[in-house]
């Protein structure tokens, strides 16, 4: 059986990367340079990694080593890159900011909205998701329309996703937003909210390590999403063309599935308790 990093060794980067690296037009001073060829030159990778983002993101807080699928991914792509990868820990809701600030030269966890679009770049999908709902135990909505009430109490994490998407779906609901999706989850723990909105795999996660805290409930209709790779915007689109590549090559040869349902496993989910209508 070939494996990615048998097909990876024999294609290599290829001719786009053997050209820029022969290219005169690479040879930029500091100031201007393409995130691409700083990777190139300084074998750097920076990725940016949330610390209570089980199991996209997982630190390990005695040692600070990080897990996660994205990270496992994030570890291949560098490899490839033939760069060490540098981790910085961000937040769901501050990680475009660091791609604004420079600070990263890629997010993976993003989901593509337009109001993200404004102001950074895209990869495509990485894997499918949807938008579910964390309900208190006697709480059991079963459509969006339910949720947007006035008499309804979500929390989210400021600034994500699951902000965004409960801002349009539920304006006439409360709207507590908080710092982080953790903040968000103790908020519904301690019963001053209904419910948190959350990707269903971070749902998922977050009802293995405490099944107490109520259920999940896909409301209809289901608003799926992806989860894709953010860049920083830049007028050289080699970096984002050459992630593109490596994302579709790796979806390709099952590299990147079995990445999300090993990591899954290390924090008690597997692929059946996915709920039917959600697919990766």
């Amino acid at each position: 059986m070939v494996t990615r990093r048998d097909v990876a060794s024999i294609v290599g980067l290829g001719a786009m990367t053997a050209a820029a690296l022969a290219s005169p037009a690479v040879a930029q001073t500091a100031d201007n340079e393409s995130t691409f060829a700083r990777i190139r030159r300084t074998k750097k990778m920076r990725i940016g990694a949330v610390g209570g983002g089980a199991p996209y993101y997982m630190k390990d807080l005695s040692s600070g080593q990080w897990k996660g699928f994205y990270v496992d991914i994030a570890k291949a792509l560098a490899d490839d890159m033939e760069a060490e990868l540098e981790i910085t820990e961000t937040t769901w809701g501050n990680s475009v900011l660091d791609l604004q600030a420079n600070k990263i030269d890629i997010f993976f966890g993003l989901n593509p909205t337009p109001k993200r679009a404004l102001v950074v770049d895209f990869s495509v999908p990485v894997f499918n998701n949807a938008f579910a709902i964390l309900c208190k135990k006697d709480f059991k909505p079963k459509s969006w329309a339910e949720l947007n009430s006035p008499d309804i109490k979500i929390a989210v994490d400021q600034g994500s996703s699951h902000d965004q998407v409960v801002s349009r779906l539920t304006p006439k609901a409360q709207i507590s937003r908080l710092k982080t999706a953790d903040d968000a989850t103790a908020a519904l723990q301690t019963g001053r909210v209904d419910a948190q909105c959350l990707i269903t795999m971070l749902s998922l996660t977050v009802l293995k390590k405490n099944p107490s805290l109520g259920q999940l409930v896909l409301p209809t209709p289901i608003f799926a999403t992806t989860s894709n790779a953010g860049f920083r915007r830049e007028t050289d689109k080699t970096w984002r063309d050459y992630v593109n590549t490596w994302i579709d090559f790796n979806k390709g040869l099952g590299f990147i599935r079995n990445a999300i349902i090993t990591n899954m496993e290390l924090v008690g989910v597997t692929e059946a308790d996915i709920p039917p209508g959600v697919s990766l």
